[in-house]
């Protein structure tokens, strides 16, 4: 069974860093395409970033050249360092694993972008 763990989120200022984890608990972690969404206050859950097995990645718009999302498949672990935070990007960031038709998610963690 695939489990998902998100850590790092927080309270951070405007323009402040954070850097989210997930950890994946399964097989073959290798092969699953690893993604970040959110969910901010009365909006719907929106892809951020996604990465495939090979470590092709893909970005929405508004956090391109902010973002960056990687993996360690040593470590079953995928990141998402946010730098230039703002306040729109307070939200509850899931983390997903998705191969095939199958899709899993975590808990979520908190992120509040403000002064």
């Amino acid at each position: 069974q695939v489990q998902l763990v998100e850590s790092g989120g927080g309270l951070v200022q405007p323009g402040g860093s954070l850097r989210l984890s997930c950890v994946y608990s399964g097989s073959i972690f290798n092969l699953y395409t690893m993604g970040w969404y959110r969910q901010g206050p009365g909006k719907e859950r929106e892809l951020v970033a996604r990465i495939d097995r090979g470590s092709s990645t893909e970005y929405a718009d508004s956090v391109k050249g902010r973002f960056t999302i990687s993996r360690d498949n040593a470590k079953n672990t995928v990141y998402l360092q946010m730098n230039s935070l703002k306040p729109e990007d307070t939200a509850v960031y899931y983390c997903s694993a998705a191969l095939n038709k199958l899709t899993y998610w975590g808990q979520g963690t908190q992120v509040t972008v403000s002064s």
